[in-house]
């Protein structure tokens, strides 16, 4: 089905919001059909009134789902007060949430997911705006070890078919080439090798010049390919033994996404810096990056810098996200869902695999029809989302319940097999 075919079958889009869209904003992305109004919970309701299952989840970030009350009290008092006054000065909700922040960070689990105790680590937090610029803090806090600590060594090694962001530096340490293509030159200074190697990797490493790994515990846009936890605890020892940085990108992995707070911690290790944002702030644009004390004092004043950053909207929206995660054991709740949802995918006709941790997922298709069924969905109230044509990647709000879950999948039961 062409584009044109499928805004004329499926489009609830008013006509005067598509023409405005595709005359002033920019073509970076191929819209659906579709102009969503409204939210509750793991509901969208497009302007026409219709309701959708939301399986997307606005790509990873409604953490709590749409219009949670926590969130939108916090926004709400907080948008009444003050909204931006800039890094130079204390801003409320600011250290309590960099707080809150460092108590998730030092979290223990298990390799299930559970709670097991604290690591007592404590983490510094610099607040961004998104996935991407955390990545950026992160990546400049590694080429600062090296420069200190390591003889001015600058590499950092990352994964194939990994993702970081879309800025000129986290393009270049995204392991995928189709990325690259049409923006070189690219920042030097980054290599990727295959996931889940640690030879390749401790062979890239012995050759010298490294500051630092860096890691997705499960590479979301890659595929949702999962970081074995043999691997993370090798590469772990080895960045330990060569005095090397660990940097675990969890900007799509955090805030129980796949039920620890982050994923890193049911493979029993602890990085040296975290990038984090999407379900920090249940949406709201905030990101972040921690890093264990030591890294983090590396910063001085002047060495980094965000005019939005941590200002007082996201901080108070952000503390409310994390309390309420915390105060509903969000954790728990996206393991049992979780669950559920890859044995149902799993039982599917055409899923051949089913990938990922807690409430994110991929269904490995064996045919090639994930855009279609994304986009046929629609007519089906859901919302999905595709990586190439055989991947259905799933990030629902993390409150859906396992009876929208089953709903949810007896509609893309159906769809698959129709178009199949």
């Amino acid at each position: 089905m062409s584009a044109d075919e499928m805004n004329q079958a499926f489009s609830t889009v008013p006509e005067d919001a598509r023409a405005l869209d595709e005359r002033f904003v920019m073509p970076t992305y191929g819209r659906l059909p579709v102009e969503f109004v409204s939210g509750h919970g793991a509901t969208l309701v497009d302007s026409e009134g219709n309701e959708y299952i939301d399986l997307l989840g606005g790509i990873g970030c409604a953490s709590l789902g749409h219009a949670h009350p926590a969130a939108v009290s916090a926004l709400r008092e907080q948008a009444e007060k003050i909204w931006q006054v800039g890094n130079y000065f204390y801003v409320e909700n600011r250290g309590e949430l960099a707080a809150a922040l460092s108590a998730l960070l030092s979290t223990a689990t298990d390799e299930g997911g559970h709670e097991v105790g604290s690591t007592g680590t404590h983490w510094k937090t610099f607040f961004s705006n998104s996935g991407a610029e955390a990545n950026e803090g992160a990546i400049k806090l590694a080429r600062r070890w090296g420069e200190k600590n390591l003889d001015g060594a600058h590499v950092i090694v990352t994964a194939r078919k990994s993702f970081h962001g879309r800025t000129l530096a986290t393009l270049a340490a995204t392991g995928q080439d189709k990325f690259h293509q049409s923006f070189r030159p690219l920042p030097e200074g980054f290599v990727s090798v295959p996931l889940n190697d640690i030879y390749t990797l401790r062979d890239r490493v012995e050759r010298g010049g490294v500051c630092a790994v860096m890691l997705e515990c499960v590479q979301g846009e890659g595929g949702v390919w999962n970081a074995n936890y043999d691997y993370l605890r090798d590469v772990r020892e080895l960045c330990n033994e060569k005095g090397i940085l660990l940097i675990c990108d969890e900007v799509q992995t955090g805030f129980f996404r796949c039920g620890s707070p982050f994923c890193y911690q049911r493979s029993g290790i602890e990085p040296d810096i975290v990038a984090m944002a999407k379900g920090i702030a249940d949406g709201f644009p905030m990101g972040a990056v921690a890093a264990r004390a030591e890294v983090a004092d590396l910063f001085v004043p002047g060495d980094h810098g965000s005019t939005f950053g941590g200002n007082a909207l996201a901080c108070a929206v952000g503390r409310a996200t994390v309390r309420a995660l915390v105060d509903e054991e969000m954790g728990e709740h996206v393991l049992s869902v979780g669950r559920h949802l890859r044995h149902r995918l799993a039982a599917m006709h055409h899923v051949t695999e089913v990938r990922g941790h807690g409430l994110m997922r991929g269904a490995q298709l064996d045919v090639p029809i994930a855009t279609r069924a994304v986009e046929e969905g629609l007519a089906d109230g859901l919302v999905l989302n595709h990586i190439g044509d055989s991947i259905l990647r799933f990030l629902p709000p993390l409150v859906i319940t396992l009876a929208e879950v089953d709903e949810a999948c007896d509609r893309l039961e159906a769809l698959l097999d129709r178009l199949a």
